[in-house]
């Protein structure tokens, strides 16, 4: 489904038992809505389960220009609304966990609870000519020229060879993320500096992170649960940056629990 919220056209999906809290999906950099199916079957057992696509990715309209992570908590808030959502939790990997943070910090009126996995609250000001280099060769060549670096950095080597189907669809999103999408939240996420406010953040918190995760190691996500008042880490073994994926039970398992003791 698509909708007219906040100035952009947002593709999304509801599952679930209408009348059910809702948990809000949002997904990594260069992925879509499609990477939270591993979750479904745990989720809408209990919960009215949103997903969407984040500006510039998959099934929504690709605005030109730099976004900033504001921009896209704001889109959150614009979609709830014209959803009729008035409140939500909130479940972000990679990018949609710095989207979540800025969603607490930000618009915590709308937030209940907050799932953070594999993400970061602050990118290194030493880390700006790596990110220049990849947007420049995104500009260049687009994304497939990348993806098999990326899935190398998303999945452990076993699970790449143990689960081929899976690593492919992945694989696909990558490739087919629009260059001016994948731009434009490269630019909102070399914003990202949260680290000296999460002990603003009210809302119940659990992080979870893989074991082998290169991209937002295990230290960022103590980093984080050091910070905010209150929270968990779940540390996922055999896990890279696509936790929810590699190890979808055991990342199902921990988010269901978390997010039903809100009852």
């Amino acid at each position: 489904m698509r909708i007219l919220a906040g100035g952009i056209v947002t593709h999304y999906t509801l599952d679930g038992p209408a009348d059910a809290p809702v948990v809000t999906l949002s997904h990594s950099l260069a992925a879509s809505l499609e990477m939270w199916e591993p979750q479904l079957p745990a989720l809408t057992q209990h919960f009215r389960v949103l997903r969407y696509d984040t500006r510039g990715h998959g099934g929504s309209e690709v605005p030109p220009g730099a976004y900033s992570l504001s921009m896209l908590a704001g889109d959150v808030r614009a979609l709830l609304a014209a959803l009729g959502i008035a409140r939500t939790h909130f479940v972000g990997l990679s990018m949609g966990g710095m989207i979540g943070q800025t969603i607490a910090l930000e618009h915590p009126e709308i937030l209940d609870r907050l799932v953070l996995a594999d993400t970061a609250s602050r990118i290194p000001p030493e880390s700006g000519p790596l990110w220049e280099e990849r947007i420049a060769s995104v500009e260049r060549h687009g994304l497939a020229a990348h993806a098999d670096e990326t899935i190398g950095r998303w999945f452990t080597a076993p699970f790449i060879a143990d689960s081929p189907g899976l690593v492919d669809g992945i694989r696909m999103l990558i490739r087919t993320t629009a260059p001016q999408g994948f731009i434009g939240c490269s630019r909102a996420i070399q914003g990202l500096n949260h680290t000296d406010r999460l002990g603003e953040i009210e809302a119940p918190t659990l992080i979870v992170v893989g074991a082998d995760d290169l991209g937002t190691p295990v230290a960022l996500s103590e980093v984080m649960r050091d910070r905010i008042p209150g929270s968990k880490l779940v540390v996922l073994e055999s896990a890279a940056h696509l936790s929810n994926i590699e190890q979808a039970e055991r990342f199902n398992e921990a988010i269901t629990s978390f997010l039903a003791s809100a009852a």
